[in-house]
């Protein structure tokens, strides 16, 4: 199929994350019940709701582009992808969904030619929509109002560090910002994270832990369209369509 107008697509993934994000709060008000897959991280209603709903809608809005989402991939359903696909992570950071602080996320990216170049990140609980993407720009759309959003150059006070809320490696971290001047430590769940370098609340991200790539792809275009960078450790950049679809250690950036 020709290339898709990417200026288009992006505003037509809102409504249907926000749609995916109707359903993920709906289960979020219940008693719901928790289980475990095969690789032993917890999964809701809410996950396979969501993901399901976009799924459907993305076939639709795209035909010739196959989707890859999360639920699917764990229950043995990836499709074959090539040089253009979606990512879908329908509820990013489940921990934080069971534990209630509202730090999860609905996550949509398309992939072209191993990058992410356009995404959106939407925090439900908290009335947080980003998006953006390569040569798009990025804002925030909150309390229905679209504000732009962009990377900012390090404070002489020194990098406002974000790392995860539920998973972490300290001696890790440590390592990676010696040598480094440091202003603060900020914790954050979920895709949020790059978010925040996106929107200049912090200065970088690193992940020195196992995650997916659809864990970070939305929020990853999101970056890319605020001025920021998501690199391997080497300085190489991320990419996407890698066999078994699993991330080496990274960091995301602002300016620098």
């Amino acid at each position: 199929m020709s290339a898709p107008n990417h200026t288009d697509l992006l505003q037509q993934l809102v409504p249907i994350v926000r749609a995916a994000g109707e359903r993920v709060m709906a289960v979020y008000a219940t008693d719901f019940d928790v289980l475990s897959k095969d690789d032993a991280s917890p999964v809701t209603a809410a996950d396979q709701q969501a993901e399901d709903l976009i799924t459907e809608a993305l076939m639709r809005l795209t035909p010739g582009i196959p989707v890859v989402g999360e639920e699917a991939v764990s229950g043995g359903a990836q499709p074959a992808i090539g040089e253009r696909f979606w990512l879908v992570d329908p509820l990013d950071g489940t921990k934080e969904f069971i534990s209630r602080n509202g730090e999860f996320t609905v996550n949509i990216a398309l992939i072209e030619h191993g990058q992410p170049v356009l995404g959106v990140v939407l925090a439900p609980a908290l009335d947080a929509l980003y998006a953006g993407g390569v040569g798009l720009g990025a804002w925030l759309e909150q309390g229905g109002q679209r504000t732009p959003i962009a990377c900012r150059a390090v404070p002489p006070e020194g990098l406002s560090v974000v790392a995860s809320r539920s998973h972490g490696d300290a001696a890790a971290l440590d390592a990676f910002l010696a040598g480094r001047k440091v202003a603060r430590n900020v914790s954050a769940g979920s895709s949020l994270k790059l978010c925040l370098v996106a929107s200049g609340q912090a200065d970088v991200y690193p992940r020195l832990g196992r995650t997916m790539e659809w864990d970070i792809a939305a929020g990853h275009a999101v970056l890319s369209g605020a001025g920021g960078t998501v690199e391997r450790l080497d300085g190489q950049p991320l990419r996407y369509g890698k066999p078994g679809l699993d991330n080496p250690h990274f960091a995301a950036w602002g300016l620098r």
